[in-house]
């Protein structure tokens, strides 16, 4: 228990560095230090000739900087449009850039030097800095943020992060010129500037993205085009992808490392071996067992919150039982989460609403003390397992009779199959059910989410933004990250209603969102997470933002 409090409160420190939009970066141009050119002034005199020396200077040779870090996953796009991956956000987050970028917890200017809003919170102009370029040498422009956005809204393109727009309340945008880029909002948002250095809203490059369909442009070296402190060099698909320092960034003189090589090892206790060995410098995926010990043992080692949420989707059109919504509740209640999270030692927070510690309503209380909505009870099992035997009884499925073998699916890492191994038997011994699980690749397993064809399967969320909204705006009717298309008329409205809402009243409206999500149980959640980080002491000024993005464009190996 004291686990527990300890961590909540460690998320809620971490939340509270992330607050307002944050001012100009300014940043100094270096003095120039280039190489000076010595004049020699010869003299003659009748009586001597003068013997002419010369002086050799060898230059110490320069040895590459070279990272090795563990992705996990295999990567399945590396095109900020599409992307809706963690593995592959990292790397996105290190080879482009937004307006903005996070330092520190708050957001700093970026491609943009500077802004202006409008006294009805609604215009947002945005002057892109002086002299930021491709990777190719061309001008990052005010066009290339409006080709994106444009692009990224278009149904055709099917971004899994197009209603992102609708969450800042977003209407249109417009390029001005080369370096005026502006944009208008339905409704004002006071978080949107933070929110222009995620991904979906990075620029890019018409004739990059249109040399090859379907986001393949942004993995295949010869025709990626990055405007971010890396550029990709090599991709081997499942294997490794290979970064490189991008001359063109406008910052590149901080940047210090030449070379990254991710490797994509999902199995945790590979990953450790390899880690272990001095094969990586930086790794996050460890096996469970090993979590205590190295907590005990190893200095380099670290668990730092993170807010998002691991749940389970419940998928009605598949299983036409999972109508019931009193099955799909006892189901939930059955799911001891306090013993999922001790036994994958992690430090995850047991869950049983989606938004985790650490969010603020405007009046300063926490969204996770609002959801025991059907009567859950994580620390007290006895009483959940007994009210969730009543719930089956009253929908005609008493002792599980009747009731067909459910299909679990999941991708294949040693913490997933132990929580699906958990549920089977939860499921059997308190409900009569009989669950089987199916675990796949990653890819193959994102793919069968997106196309809707499964029973139940695992999800997990992380906040793209400090605000309740990023944690539960997805759910709505047509959302492509809605996988059991769940669709509650209610619950649409009061999303849809918080956009023009303010001050506390929104934060009631999103509440009352939540409660429906969590009592309506198409979505189950189980535990808040963490990071699990694994960093050689020599790897220096690695940065992570909030929201838990690691980019290494200030970092250095000390060896």
């Amino acid at each position: 228990m004291k686990k527990l409090l300890t961590l909540m409160l460690v998320v809620a420190l971490v939340f509270s560095l992330f607050v307002g939009c944050g001012g100009n970066n300014a940043t100094e141009e270096p003095a120039n230090t280039g190489t000076e050119t010595a004049t020699e002034t010869e003299t003659e005199t009748a009586t001597e000739t003068e013997t002419e020396t010369e002086t050799e200077t060898t230059e110490p040779e320069m040895t590459e900087m070279v990272m090795n870090w563990n992705l996990g996953a295999t990567i399945e796009t590396l095109d900020p449009g599409l992307n809706a991956a963690v593995n592959s956000g990292h790397v996105v987050n290190n080879t482009f850039e937004g307006l903005m970028r996070e330092v520190d917890g708050k957001p700093v200017y970026a491609m943009a030097d500077s802004h202006e809003v409008s006294e009805d919170g609604l215009v947002y102009t945005f002057h892109i800095r002086d002299g930021v370029k491709w990777s190719d040498g061309k001008p990052v422009t005010a066009f290339d943020f409006e080709y994106a956005w444009n692009r990224n809204t278009d149904p055709a393109t099917a971004s899994d992060y197009a209603w992102i727009f609708d969450e800042f309340n977003y209407d249109s945008c417009k390029a001005i010129d080369e370096s005026t880029f502006e944009v208008t909002l339905k409704a004002p948002a006071d978080y949107f500037v933070g929110l222009t250095g995620f991904a979906t809203l990075m620029p890019l490059r018409q004739e990059a993205v249109e040399a090859k369909a379907d986001g393949a442009w942004a993995s295949d070296p010869t025709t990626v085009i990055c405007n971010g402190p890396f550029i990709l060099t090599e991709y081997v698909p499942g294997d490794r992808i290979v970064l490189e320092k991008n001359p063109m960034y406008w910052q590149a003189e901080e940047v210090q490392i030449d070379k990254i090589v991710a490797k994509m090892i999902n199995e945790g206790t590979a990953a450790l071996a390899e880690y272990e060995s001095g094969g990586f410098d930086f790794n996050t995926t460890l096996p469970p067992a090993e979590i205590p010990r190295l907590l005990v043992e190893d200095p380099t080692f670290r668990i730092e919150a993170r807010p998002g949420t691991y749940y389970i989707n419940l998928n009605a059109h598949k299983l036409t039982e999972l109508q019931d919504v009193r099955v799909r509740q006892a189901l939930s209640l059955v799911i001891d989460r306090v013993a999922i999270t001790d036994m994958l030692n992690s430090g995850n927070i047991p869950a049983i609403n989606f938004i985790p510690p650490g969010i603020k309503d405007a009046n300063g209380e926490e969204f996770a003390d609002k959801a025991l909505a059907y009567g859950v009870d994580i620390y007290n099992m006895e009483a959940n397992i007994a009210k969730a035997k009543e719930l089956m009884a009253e929908a005609g499925f008493a002792n599980g009779e009747g009731f067909p073998v459910i299909e679990y699916v999941t991708n294949s890492s040693e913490g997933h199959l132990l929580v699906a191994q958990q549920m089977q038997d939860a499921f059997k011994t308190h409900l009569g059910i009989d669950m089987e699980v199916s675990s796949m690749e990653w890819g193959v397993f994102q793919e069968l989410r997106k196309s809707h064809e499964f029973q139940v399967a695992r999800g997990g969320w992380i906040g793209d933004y400090v605000d309740p909204l990023t944690f539960i705006g997805f759910y709505i009717t047509g959302s492509p990250l809605n996988s059991p298309e769940w669709s509650n008329e209610e619950f649409d409205n009061l999303i849809k209603g918080s956009s023009a809402a303010k001050g506390q009243e929104r934060y009631d409206m999103l509440a009352q969102a939540e409660q429906v999500l969590v009592e309506e149980a198409w979505f189950i959640p189980i535990y808040n997470y963490v990071d699990q980080i694994h960093q050689q002491d020599y790897l220096k000024d690695v940065e992570r933002t909030v929201l838990g993005k690691f980019y290494f464009g200030r970092a250095y190996i000390d060896k």
